[in-house]
């Protein structure tokens, strides 16, 4: 039977793990074994003595001490909770065309079925054991492991397609359920939780004491020591059930996973595309898009379109999506996209004041728009609270460079007044951009504008920006904000790039060109240029929070 070569390598690595286990716990009851030699020999009178009974009862404390940590170590390790991947769950109730379509390729593969399915917004699928979190009997205490599926695969995917890259995944449900390697993945997942738990315990305050730190110490020193004993063997008992995994699946589909393959590379580029261009700003200013599911369909269309690799792909989109398998796709998107923001960004597990969902036809006024005057305004307020390192106006030679000094500022100055894209530019270009320096430092150590802008997310997207980006992002708001304000622009967004500027003829790649280079240099020749090639009127006041 196909897969049966690498199972059996498998279950040969799974019985190394097994007897490495036997060893620790034979290691562990060795003292009491020589103990009860001691007292089986003084109880037959061939080891007796005064010096013998301070042996016995000597190694008789040992054992017994032994073995108490040897239990509480082999209680941490079988009730230690390894980590679970965050997924939404899908009921049967709420999917019966996709468990259907899982049981059959299950028949056809020839191995049980997975016991639920559920969706994680990751561009990757995989089996996942449950089974420390169930109780009962003993068939009860043995479910079948959980697939998990990445949910852009689910909106992407045709459902042919689904169906071929789900084949090798369900396939390695047959060596999980062999006892041996059962038994062996649990040990291995125990062992891991077990050093974390001790990795925790000694981050806690109270695991710092003078009885904490050395336990958690000794329970990590021993889970390690273990984890690093099987580590070879449990890596090619897992290479021995992908290779019998994949050995299976090749009579299913083979063809069409071939083609599947290549749409998982594509759907991985915009669903990254996708939430670090579109998802993290509105993240940042306490809104979560609730369809971002429907929002990688129209990325990846239009990926499809500018990308000249990805000709054709468009002719799939009359094909049945893998989406129609559910029920109410537009729950599960909900919830998926609820689920991508706490796990990307750290945002609160449901909406909230502060935290609320957004649609795709709002995110230009309720993101866009918002982020750009946000970010404007925060960039004033900084400007306005410092002082310009220039020469006073009186110290200037020339009436053009004293009119100059006096629209920047210089001692005793008049407040910043009528907000104006012209005086900005000029503060920021003031001393070869030093001006630029500093306002990025305050940019960088100012608060975040959202509650949970900075929030701490188990899975960063993007590093933290520095100071520089930060001052860069904010110039192009400023821009952007006269644009619309002077220009009759608006705000728009690109599936790809994220907030998008619409005014004819306005490419933003110019635009960021044009301000970094203030930025980093402080001339502000180049973006005067840009400026002054569209309508916008840089003298005129901003509508600004």
């Amino acid at each position: 039977m196909a897969g049966e070569a690498g199972e059996a390598a498998a279950r040969a690595r799974a019985g190394a793990v097994l007897r490495l286990r036997g060893s620790a716990l034979a290691v562990a009851l060795l003292p009491a074994a020589a103990a009860v030699v001691l007292h089986a020999g003084r109880a037959t009178g061939r080891i007796d003595g005064p010096a013998w009974d301070g042996v016995r009862w000597g190694l008789t404390g040992v054992a017994l001490l032994v073995l108490a940590v040897a239990a509480a170590v082999a209680a941490v390790i079988v009730r230690a909770e390894p980590a679970v991947s965050p997924t939404v769950p899908v009921a049967e109730s709420a999917a019966p065309d996709l468990y259907l379509m899982v049981r059959d390729l299950a028949d056809r593969l020839q191995v049980p079925p997975p016991s639920s399915i559920e969706l994680t917004p990751d561009c990757d699928s995989w089996l996942e054991d449950r089974r420390h979190k169930t109780g009962g009997t003993d068939a009860e205490r043995r479910p079948g492991p959980v697939l998990v599926v990445g949910s852009p695969f689910m909106w992407w995917m045709r459902i042919a397609e689904l169906r071929a890259l789900l084949a090798p995944v369900v396939a390695g449900t047959a060596p999980s359920a062999d006892p041996e390697i059962s038994a062996a993945r649990r040990f291995v997942r125990g062992l891991d939780a077990a050093a974390a738990v001790a990795a925790q315990g000694s981050a806690r305050p109270g695991g710092r004491g003078v009885l904490g730190r050395p336990v958690y110490a000794f329970l990590g020193w021993v889970a390690r020591l273990l984890l690093r004993a099987c580590r070879v063997h449990a890596a090619e008992m897992e290479r021995g059930v992908a290779a019998s995994a994949s050995e299976r699946a090749q009579a299913v589909d083979y063809g069409l996973r071939i083609v599947a393959q290549e749409q998982v590379g594509l759907a991985y580029a915009g669903w990254d595309r996708l939430l670090t261009r579109v998802a993290l700003p509105a993240w940042r200013i306490g809104r979560w898009p609730s369809r971002l599911h429907a929002g990688v369909v129209a990325a990846l269309t239009e990926l499809s379109r500018r990308d000249r690799l990805a000709d054709g792909f468009e002719t799939r989109l009359g094909e049945r999506p893998a989406c129609d398998l559910l029920e109410e796709p537009g729950t599960v998107d909900e919830a998926v996209s609820l689920l991508a923001a706490r796990i990307f960004h750290g945002g609160p597990d449901r909406a909230r004041p502060g935290w609320e969902p957004v649609g795709w036809a709002r995110y230009p006024a309720e993101v866009v728009d918002r982020l750009w005057r946000e970010e404007a305004g925060r960039l004033i307020r900084v400007i306005e609270e410092m002082r310009p390192s220039v020469e006073p106006a009186a110290a200037v030679s020339s009436p053009a460079a004293a009119g100059r000094a006096l629209l920047v500022g210089g001692e005793g100055e008049a407040p910043f007044g009528a907000v104006t894209l012209e005086r900005v530019i000029d503060r920021l270009a003031v001393a070869g951009g030093q001006q630029g320096e500093e306002v990025a430092a305050r940019l960088e150590a100012a608060p975040p504008l959202g509650p949970y802008a900075d929030a701490a997310a188990a899975y960063p997207l993007v590093p933290q920006r520095t100071g520089r980006e930060l001052l860069v992002d904010h110039v192009v708001a400023l821009v952007c904000c006269a644009a619309v304000d002077t220009a009759g622009a608006g705000a728009g967004l690109d599936w790809l790039d994220g907030p998008a500027l619409r005014m004819p003829g306005v490419r933003r790649s110019e635009l960021t060109a044009a301000v970094l280079h203030l930025v980093e240099s402080g001339d502000p020749a180049p973006l005067r240029a840009w400026v002054g090639g569209t309508p916008i009127r840089p003298d005129k006041p901003l509508r600004l929070p």
